[in-house]
């Protein structure tokens, strides 16, 4: 996975707004693969979370995925 690859995560990051599945873009590699810096927005662009992340909590998109939405308001309002 390179720079500006798009990735679906893998699992729920605790104490975030992001959940297994939500997709992500690819900003930073770090050492040969070992590390990514993600960032993850809404629809309209605005910046939810931007993560590091292990191999093994992204992948690649498949050609065969469409996108799907959620909305992460409903869960600011169940953590409030």
């Amino acid at each position: 996975m390179t720079e500006f690859d798009l990735i679906v995560l893998q699992e729920d990051i605790p104490g975030k707004r992001l959940k297994a599945g939500d997709i992500g873009t690819i900003v930073t590699v770090y050492g040969e693969s070992k590390a990514f810096e993600v960032e993850f927005v809404t629809l309209t662009g605005e910046s939810v979370a931007v993560e590091t992340l292990l191999p093994h909590q992204i992948r690649p998109v498949r050609a065969s995925e469409i996108m799907s939405v959620r909305d992460t308001a409903d869960q600011v309002a169940l953590n409030s």
